[in-house]
Order: structure tokens, then C-alpha cells, then sequence
């Protein structure tokens, strides 16, 4: 299958490491709910607000990926950086959903936007596929063509 390359930018990521931030994506939304706990997502928030708004090498769920695989001895796969930028900033706005809801107290309706952000994680996890990068290729993408 050809790789397609982004034309806005040469940068490139570890699509190991941005699989590994989507685990941990998962297990921080979990324990929000788990604990009954705001403090998870507003991490996640400010971690988002990281990798997706600013130029930091690293931020704090990048750190415990990065960690884990060189642990874990896992290879550099790289891939596109643009598209994934795009799906943290995706992530942000839905974590900042999430914990605007659970602090006006609409619990189901935050449970409802996390369970599709970790639904959406947990795609890219476990099967590679990143819907902020769909949504990007189709709908963003275009508009640079």
C-alpha cells in the first residue's frame, strides 16, 4: 500500500509512540471516571494542549511512551506528523468537552464524549487506525490541494 505523504509539512513522528499515547489516552479517561475524578481529564487536557498547540519535544503522556518503548525495545515506524497534530488537537477539544460536562455535572453526557474519545483511541491503539488522520486526509487535506 503507498504511503501517503502530507504535503504541508516534511515532519514525521513514531507511529509507535503516538499508538502508546493513545493507550495511555485510554487508561487516563478511565481513571477520571473510575475515581469520579475531573483531575484525569484536565491532565489529559493540558497534555493535549501540548503535543497539539505548542512546540515542546515532549509532554507528559509522550514521556511515559517514549519510556515504554524503549522498554518494550519497540522499533521507529515513522509516519506523518501533520495528520496527527490535527487528531491531538481533535483530542483537546473533546477532553475539554469532557471536563467542562463533568464539572457542570453532566456526567452521562461526559461519559458520552469519552466514550467516543476512547473509542476512537483504542482504534488507533490496537489497529493502527487514527480518525483525527481520516478526518484530516479527506476534509483538511483538500483544502491545501
Amino acid at each position: 500500500m503507498k504511503q501517503i505523504i502530507c504535503p504541508i509539512s516534511n515532519e514525521m513522528v513514531n507511529e509507535r509512540l503516538t499508538r502508546l499515547n493513545a493507550f495511555f489516552t485510554i487508561l487516563i479517561v478511565t481513571a477520571g471516571f473510575v475515581f469520579n475524578s475531573v483531575i484525569f481529564p484536565l491532565v489529559l487536557l493540558a497534555d493535549f494542549f501540548i503535543r497539539a498547540f505548542t512546540n515542546a519535544r515532549i509532554s507528559p503522556v509522550s514521556f511515559l511512551s517514549t519510556g515504554l518503548a524503549k522498554l518494550l525495545h519497540l522499533s521507529k515506524k515513522p509516519i506523518d506528523k501533520a495528520p496527527k497534530i490535527f487528531a491531538a488537537r481533535m483530542g483537546f477539544v473533546m477532553t475539554l468537552v469532557i471536563a467542562t460536562l463533568f464539572l457542570l455535572q453532566f456526567y452521562t453526557a461526559s461519559m458520552v464524549v469519552a466514550g467516543i474519545l476512547v473509542f476512537f483511541a483504542t482504534l488507533e491503539f490496537a489497529f493502527g487506525i487514527c480518525v483525527g488522520c481520516i478526518i484530516y486526509t479527506y476534509f483538511v487535506l483538500p483544502l491545501y490541494s
